[in-house]
């Protein structure tokens, strides 16, 4: 895949923004066009090769600030590693202005009855609970940046159950009550604004793995939804709270 950057910009400029699945995909596209506009982007993935390659594109980038690479495997991560991540970000930066939980498992499209009880512990873990434990090790210090965003990833099938979606879908209906439950929280008690997000059908190796036969030319690529996430990680996003949101219905 080619790298497409949105023009260099101050949109995100000196934001701290993390993103988790930052090595490919949407969680890619977003950490080098918020680099490019002046965000220092902590990039949280599992694979160190794809966090270095986007490591490596983000410091091609003029004038962007450098990265931040944090390894962590969100289905084996535990509250002691949370803790030491929001330590550290608070140590390095004394605030956190972003976070886009774009990590997500896909796992088995098949009926329920046939769904394999470890596979359903395993995507929830990842989509879900690692989202709860990581949002709730941050807050401390999103709270202290005074402009701050929540973005969680949803999807059209954790809106509408669809039949053989299993625990994906499940799991972003978790997601969406997730968002809901913590945004009504912050309503009056902070300046951190929570949505969810739904970008929609993308070119991705996750939509390739559920829709094999679709021709892969026909969807938008990550980089063209790019304009929206910047907006919504920007400033210009402070009136959106509690809302669930379609990435297309903002470009």
């Amino acid at each position: 895949m080619s790298d497409v950057h949105p023009p260099s910009g101050n949109l995100l400029q000196d934001r701290i923004i993390l993103i988790t699945g930052a090595g490919d995909g949407i969680g890619r596209a977003a950490a080098l066009a918020s680099a490019a506009q002046g965000a220092r982007v902590i990039l949280l993935g599992r694979t160190q090769e794809k966090m270095e390659a986007v490591y490596d594109a983000i410091d091609a980038l003029p004038d962007a600030p450098e990265a931040v690479i944090h390894p962590l495997d969100l289905e084996s991560a535990t509250e002691d590693h949370y803790r030491e991540l929001a330590d550290a970000i608070g140590d390095q930066f004394g605030r956190l202005d972003g976070l886009l939980h774009n990590a997500s498992l896909l796992g088995n499209l098949t009926p329920l009855q046939y769904f394999p009880a470890d596979r359903w512990a395993s995507i929830m873990q990842v989509n879900v609970n690692a989202a709860f434990q990581l949002t709730r090790a941050l807050l401390p210090i999103l709270n202290l940046a005074g402009d701050a965003r929540i973005l969680f990833t949803s999807s059209s099938v954790g809106r509408k159950g669809r039949a053989y979606w299993g625990a994906y879908a499940v799991s972003k209906f978790a997601t969406e009550g997730l968002m809901q439950v913590l945004a009504d929280e912050l309503a009056d008690t902070s300046n951190i604004r929570v949505n969810s997000i739904n970008p929609g059908a993308t070119r991705t190796t996750m939509r390739a793995a559920a829709y094999p036969a679709e021709d892969p030319g026909s969807l938008p690529t990550p980089e063209d939804l790019m304009p929206a996430y910047l907006y919504l990680l920007g400033p210009e996003s402070r009136q959106l709270h509690g809302q669930a949101l379609n990435i297309r219905d903002l470009l």
